[in-house]
């Protein structure tokens, strides 16, 4: 079932490096944010006194999904813990849980059921039974029960455990009067990942209870389709079924139900292949749209981060079960061209979407007032960036993406020490050191991408066999102060909008590179408003956007690298009115910008 382990977070440190830059502005975002700010609601809710100042957005004391910015805010610390082993993230860890733990003893006295724990009232699951309106109740209460756990596993929090089973001891209480069509109705408000969280409480304590009750949370209407092979996704909200099918691939792990199996997988496949910009994101308004129809979907509010998020957590329950680089480079291409361009480099602040309409712009949260969906995906993605990079089973190292790190395989006595600018270099280099000499296959990803690959193990060159799309295998008994040489080519190609031949994106190697199109009649790019759609719907219009004059395959002719600086290049007699200047997508910040050209 499963053929590839991830390495924990606490033995992977990353080195200098784009990805280092990003977490360590994630991680002065997380110290500043004042964390009784964040537990405001939740005391208010219990009755327990709180001279804070509650924090505005979707945290505003009046908003309905109130709450769920805290259990991203447990999970984020957790794992900066995790990949840094800054004790104060672990500190600001135990602290919350901590609190919480005291919110969910005094909520019994204001009337709540037992176990019950949140930041708004239990009422609003009686708004979610009757189908009366009600934001996304379920949705929230899994960010907690997700951050619980989180400190539970990465920061060996015991009360954590403790606070997180009442709550599904409160859940079974919940749900065990519902009737399995009743229980089916009630996922029609988004439900998040519970069936994901359960799942993962099921197997940190084996209770079949709790088995039952992930069980109990997927979505039939939704599920039995895709089990069956039948995408049935059109216009449905992306990022309400995404989290159905990480609970899927879970309980497909613990059970071994090849039905739960084959529902992930057709999922997976749909969306990553079928549904997917080639920044590696989904949806446009947050919603699936019909796959020959694209081309209207380029809007300001596509590709929704969060979607990309979970994406990127189904693609390594893919990638575990059957290790391949296909998958690692839809990873790799989600990872690279969503996730570290949806950061602001001044700010440390994310993006909700990454708009793909021609001429638009990115626009950023604020610190302290847009605590979106995407805010708190955002906080976890930059803190756990270490999480893919190698993978193993008992006699293979999975080296799966080509970042700037360190591992240490304390079972093998090896450590891993990656060093690379890649993708703004087109190389890697490996050193092993061993305790003692270790037999040890080494698999390297042969991006499907490349255009070729060399291998160089202490200077010889390593025959590689296979095509791009591969992994290549060094298998040999590794001697201390070994050293791998990697040297992946990289070319300028370009990809079409599924439906539409004549609209093409620019990559060079796995970066999409976007058009640098200027800085006028821009707006101000932060933005607290919680109608964030509706202000970036209705925000400026965009300017004209020039056009690439020639063929899909004639284009590439026409671009050509600038000076000595990395991933920078410009077109030469082919852009009308005027050519244009290309640098990565992830490097884009604060001008307009295009993604994908018409050819004229």
């Amino acid at each position: 079932m499963i053929k590839a382990k991830p390495f924990g977070l606490k033995q992977v440190r990353l080195l200098d490096g784009l990805f280092k830059d990003a977490m360590e502005r994630d991680s002065a975002y997380l110290l500043g944010l004042e964390v009784d700010r964040l537990l405001v609601n939740f005391r208010v809710a219990a009755g327990l006194p709180t001279t804070a100042k509650p924090v505005g957005g979707w945290e505003d004391p009046s908003c309905e999904l109130r709450g769920h910015s805290l259990g991203h805010y447990l999970t984020a610390c957790a794992l900066m813990y995790a990949s840094s082993g800054d004790e104060r993230f672990k500190e600001r860890v135990d602290y919350t849980v901590a609190q919480l733990g005291l919110c969910q003893d005094a909520l019994p006295a204001r009337g709540y059921n037992r176990g019950f724990l949140s930041a708004y009232p239990e009422s609003f699951f009686d708004r979610v039974e009757r189908r009366e309106p009600v934001w996304a109740p379920y949705y929230t209460l899994h960010k907690i029960m997700a951050g619980l756990l989180d400190a539970y596993e990465h920061c060996g929090n015991e009360q954590a455990l403790t606070v997180v089973e009442r709550m599904a001891e409160w859940i079974r209480f919940r749900v065990s009067h519902l009737t399995r069509e009743q229980m089916q109705i009630t996922l029609l408000n988004e439900p998040g990942g519970m069936n994901e969280v359960l799942a993962n409480l099921y197997a940190a304590t084996g209770k079949p209870e709790h088995l039952e009750l992930t069980l109990a949370f997927n979505d039939d209407v939704v599920l039995e389709p895709l089990a069956e092979g039948r995408d049935q996704l059109d216009r449905l909200h992306a990022n309400t079924q995404i989290p159905k099918a990480i609970g899927t691939a879970r309980q497909y792990e613990l059970t071994g139900d090849e039905r739960l199996r084959d529902t992930t997988r057709f999922f997976w496949e749909r969306v990553a292949f079928a549904r997917s910009y080639v920044i590696g994101g989904n949806s446009d308004d947050e919603l699936f749209f019909p796959v020959n129809a694209f081309h209207q979907h380029l809007s300001t509010v596509s590709a929704e981060t969060c979607n990309t998020y979970n994406m990127l957590k189904l693609t390594r329950h893919i990638f575990s079960w059957e290790p391949s680089a296909r998958s690692m480079d839809f990873y790799e291409r989600g990872l690279y061209n969503h996730i570290l361009a949806s950061q602001d480099p001044k700010s440390g602040m994310m993006l909700y979407f990454a708009s793909l309409k021609p001429g638009h712009f990115k626009v950023y949260s604020t610190p302290h007032d847009a605590f979106w969906c995407c805010t708190g995906t955002g906080m976890e993605n930059h803190a756990k960036y270490g999480d893919t990079i190698y993978y193993h089973d008992d006699e293979t190292l999975y080296v799966n993406l080509f970042i700037a790190s360190e591992l240490r395989w304390d079972e093998k006595g090896l450590v891993v020490r990656q060093e690379t600018r890649f993708p703004e270099a087109d190389s890697s280099q490996i050193r092993l050191e061993c305790q003692q000499p270790t037999r040890l296959a080494v698999k390297i990803r042969y991006p499907g991408w490349c255009t070729g690959m060399e291998v160089q193990v202490n200077g010889e060159a390593v025959t590689v066999t296979g095509a791009a799309g591969s992994y290549v295998t060094v298998e040999r008994e590794w001697q201390n102060g070994d050293v791998i040489q990697v040297r992946l080519l990289m070319a300028l190609h370009v990809e079409a909008l599924p439906d539409t031949p004549n609209c093409v994106a620019v990559l060079y190697g796995p970066v999409v590179l976007a058009g640098a199109l200027g800085t006028a009649n821009m707006p101000n790019v932060y933005m607290g408003n919680i109608n964030t759609r509706l202000d970036l719907v209705n925000w400026w219009p965009t300017p004209a956007v020039p056009v690439l004059k020639g063929t899909a395959e004639s284009v590439l002719e026409h671009i050509k690298a600038v000076g000595d600086e990395p991933l920078r290049f410009r077109s030469e007699g082919i852009g009308a009115p005027t050519d244009v200047e290309l640098i990565p997508f992830y490097r884009l910040h604060h001008q307009r910008y295009t993604v994908y050209w018409e050819l004229a």
